[in-house]
């Protein structure tokens, strides 16, 4: 039953750009009762995202920034929630939320903060981690609810600021469009990759903490004496230039294919055989979701929110952090050999996102804080 009055809400996210909590908004757009409920995005940057988004009908505006706390558009954000007559503001990440704190306060609307990571990292400079809390903090305490998206996200907000609260939603998954029974363009076809090599597949950003370089590193050294396998890297970030430097370096060009972020993604993962997520840190990582729905057997580093999703040797393989360089290159080594082993952990992957990660369920949670918000106006 279609109510009076709609709840217009804007979803604010840092860049246009797919990654983690671009994917998550998407996916809660997409499954929205639009009886209810009425989004409208703002992004900080341009990008992919952005055209989806308007190929959904769905409105979405552009105030450029790349900074936090970036005072200069503060107005404008401002002026936009005005205009668009907007009920309340959920944003996403922390430079959403830093951009977004002001205009909510001073128009009285409620803010929801979804932390999908938090700022602050243990490999930080000691002032740089200290300055990053105390926005956190500021960030958390202001806003009317915040969503952590792990437990483990929550723990490590309790354990530095001593305030903090949040209610648990887990990042979820379209399991009808992440369905291996679908059919698929033949995206090997289309990059010219042999349909016989076991394909590895890295699908995130190239950023320090997602690790493309050490995991660049650890193929390469095993390549060679196992032609039989490619390395397919999919992604955009600071650190592209330096892995085509060392693929061309280490004359790597025969053994993995480089492609910028796509939107096909379910095809990208049809076409693979293996995931890897070499991360510092996450906060749960939907890219490992979207690979383990695909029933893909993936290799993970051992962190934060990732745990909270892979069981080590039942539905994939985790490795410690410190012992990746050493690790990687014979877990990726004995899934190649042992295909019965590969699709048993394949098989395991898609059943724990099936029981624990549908984006339905995290959207219906999702709306019962809006409509709580609403309530309480």
């Amino acid at each position: 039953m279609q109510q009076e009055k709609k709840i217009r809400i804007l979803l604010g996210i840092r860049q246009g750009q797919i990654g983690g909590g671009e994917s998550h908004l998407l996916s809660l757009v997409e499954n929205l009762n639009r009886n209810f409920f009425d989004p409208v995005v703002l992004s900080f940057t341009d990008g992919p995202m952005v055209q989806i988004l308007r190929k959904m009908n769905v409105p979405v505006f552009l105030i450029h920034t790349l900074k936090p706390f970036d005072i200069s558009v503060w107005g404008r954000v401002r002026k936009l929630l005005r205009e668009q007559s907007i009920d309340m503001v959920h944003a996403h990440g922390t430079r959403a939320a830093s951009n977004l704190i002001w205009a909510t306060r001073n128009l009285s609307l409620p803010l929801i903060y979804t932390i999908h990571g938090w700022s602050f990292h243990d490999d930080q400079h000691f002032l740089v981690r200290k300055l990053r809390i105390w926005g956190e903090k500021y960030l958390t305490r202001k806003a009317s609810i915040n969503i952590s998206v792990s437990s483990s996200n929550q723990q490590t907000g309790k354990k530095e600021i001593r305030s903090f609260d949040s209610v648990v939603i887990n990042n979820g998954i379209d399991l009808e469009k992440f369905n291996p029974s679908n059919s698929f363009p033949d995206v090997r076809n289309e990059l010219g990759i042999d349909k016989e090599k076991r394909l590895i597949l890295f699908l995130a950003r190239f950023t320090a903490h997602k690790q493309p370089l050490t995991l660049l590193k650890v193929f390469s050294r095993i390549c060679r004496q196992n032609p039989s396998m490619h390395l397919l890297m999919v992604g955009e970030g600071d650190q592209l230039p330096e892995a085509y430097k060392y693929i061309d370096v280490n004359q790597l060009q025969e053994y993995v294919t480089m492609c910028p972020f796509r939107q096909d993604v379910p095809a990208v993962l049809a076409a693979t055989d293996i995931y890897v997520l070499p991360s510092l840190w996450e906060g749960l990582p939907i890219g490992l979701l979207e690979a383990m729905a695909m029933q893909k057997a993936v290799i993970v580093s051992d962190v934060d929110g990732t745990r909270e999703i892979v069981r080590n040797l039942e539905n994939g393989i985790m490795i410690p952090v410190s012992e990746m360089d050493i690790k990687l290159g014979d877990s990726l080594i004995e899934l190649l050999t042992h295909r019965q082993l590969c699709e048993q952990y394949a098989v395991a992957a898609r059943q724990t996102i099936v029981q624990k990660f549908s984006a339905e369920h995290m959207t219906r949670q999702i709306e019962e804080i809006y409509f709580q918000l609403t309530d309480n106006k």
